[in-house]
């Protein structure tokens, strides 16, 4: 298999490395960066589990090949938390009982965070819409939205 170089900014740290032309950021991100909070669900785009902030977009990362990734910036689960202390919308997730088995919220959290950041002040259908491509099989969605809407409100 051919490899390639790529070269990316994850979680603002630089990053490069030679993989498969075929191999994708999912699992460059779990196996080669050791950052598994990104999770793998479906491995089709349907789930969400796999949602990065990808120049700013909300990406699944399991039909990014490492390749689209170069000269990219990510950002990860790992990467909202700063110098030891939650995100909002961490912190929010917590507060408002979002969190129950826990496999989609990296995927939540990173759909929220991308919406927020491209728009500070959303209503419940613009939340509605950013998490609709991430799948939850516990909360049925009201702490989810309600962690969303208290983290904007501030």
């Amino acid at each position: 298999m051919k490899k390639i170089n790529i070269h990316f900014k994850v979680n603002n740290r630089e990053v490069e490395l030679t993989v498969p032309a075929n191999k994708r950021l999912l699992d460059v991100l779990r196996e080669d960066l050791g950052l598994t909070g990104t999770k793998e669900g479906c491995d089709i785009g349907e789930c969400g589990a796999c949602t990065v902030v990808m120049n700013g977009r909300a990406v699944h990362s399991c039909l990014v090949l490492a390749a689209q990734a170069d000269g990219a910036e990510i950002v990860t689960v790992e990467g909202l938390a700063q110098n030891g202390e939650l995100h909002p919308l961490q912190k929010n997730f917590l507060e408002h009982g979002a969190v129950q088995c826990g496999f989609c919220i990296p995927g939540m959290l990173m759909s929220s965070y991308a919406l927020i950041r491209e728009n500070p002040h959303p209503d419940r259908e613009e939340i509605k819409e950013a998490i609709a491509g991430n799948l939850c099989r516990c909360t049925g969605y009201k702490q989810i939205i309600q962690a969303v809407e208290a983290t904007v409100k501030g």
